[in-house]
C-alpha cells in the first residue's frame, strides 16, 4: 500500500502544481480557475475542491496522512473529470494528437489505485498507521 500510495502521489501532484503553482507549463491557481468557472463553466467552490485535491490530495499521500479520505477525494474528481471532460473522447490517451482532449484510461487507473487506498489504508510506513497505534 505504501508503494501504491507514493506512485498516486508521483502521478497527481505534477497536475496540481501546474493547476496551483503554475509549474510543469500549468496556469497557475488564477488561471486553472478561470478554465474551470469560466470556460467549462463550474461553479468557484466546486473548481477550487478540484485544484486542492489535486495538489493537497498527493502531499497528503506522501505523509500517509488522512489516506482513505485522500483517496476518496480523487477518485470522486476522476469520476467528474471523465463524466464533464474525457468519456466522449473514448478510451484511450491522445496518443496521435488527433483529439482535442486525453481519453479515460488515466483517470481509470488513478481511480482504480485510489479505491485500493480507500480499502487498504495507507500501508507499514504511513502517518495514518503511526497515529492509530496511538489510539
Amino acid at each position: 500500500m505504501t508503494v501504491l500510495r507514493l506512485f498516486l502521489a508521483l502521478v497527481m501532484f505534477p497536475h496540481g502544481a501546474q493547476k496551483v503553482l503554475g509549474w510543469f507549463g500549468g496556469p497557475g491557481f488564477s488561471g486553472a480557475m478561470d478554465m474551470f468557472t469560466k470556460m467549462m463553466g463550474i461553479p468557484y467552490l466546486f473548481a477550487l475542491m478540484a485544484v486542492l485535491t489535486e495538489f493537497v490530495g498527493p502531499l497528503l499521500l506522501i505523509a500517509g496522512l488522512a489516506t482513505r479520505v485522500a483517496a476518496l477525494v480523487m477518485a470522486g474528481e476522476m469520476v467528474v473529470a471523465v463524466a464533464l471532460v474525457h468519456l466522449h473522447n473514448g478510451f484511450f490517451m491522445n496518443w496521435s494528437g488527433k483529439q482535442a482532449v486525453e481519453g479515460f484510461e488515466y483517470h481509470i487507473l488513478v481511480v482504480g489505485m485510489a479505491l485500493a487506498l480507500l480499502i487498504g489504508g495507507g500501508g507499514k510506513w504511513s502517518a495514518d498507521r503511526v497515529l492509530s497505534r496511538r489510539t
